[in-house]
């Protein structure tokens, strides 16, 4: 009896193949939530991402970066006091994310910056970007876009 041309042959196969897949398949460790940006003028250089990545792997990572169809480039950018100024400079190295832990990008500290929007930003509307990651390689989130004056929640 030719068994590679049986029904049993091909289900047996199938369940094989499935379950060795799912075996090999990594576990996703990284989630982004809450992504957002806020409305902006038509004539805006410039809008911020923010948002929350969460690691529950036991391994650190590190954000290295973004793209998006939205603008020219997207940068990485820190903000803080300095000497009693705030001060914001592109993050080059990339932003930690500790293992079983979570990395902030919020106003008035760690954000993306969308360099160059190829359109005005307006409330309700949503677009997406795809970070880029050491480990976890590139992860796609969709941003709200919130009001002018919106903070996080």
């Amino acid at each position: 009896m030719d068994t590679t041309h049986s029904p049993r042959f091909a289900i047996a196969a199938a369940l094989l193949l499935a379950v060795a897949g799912a075996i090999a398949a990594p576990k996703a460790t990284l989630r982004v939530q809450d992504a957002w940006s806020r409305a902006t003028p038509p004539v805006a250089p410039v809008a911020g991402g923010f948002l929350t990545v969460v690691n529950e792997g036991d391994k650190p990572d590190v954000l290295l970066g973004a793209e998006s169809d939205l603008s020219q480039r997207v940068e990485l950018h820190e903000m803080r006091m300095d000497g009693g100024m705030m001060r914001m400079r592109e993050l080059t190295d990339g932003l930690p994310v500790p293992a079983r832990g979570k990395v902030v990008l919020a106003p008035g500290g760690y954000h993306l910056m969308f360099i160059k929007p190829k359109r005005a930003l307006v409330e309700g509307e949503r677009f997406t970007a795809t970070l880029r990651f050491r480990d976890a390689g590139k992860v796609t989130t969709t941003f709200t876009v919130r009001g002018m004056g919106a903070g996080a929640h």
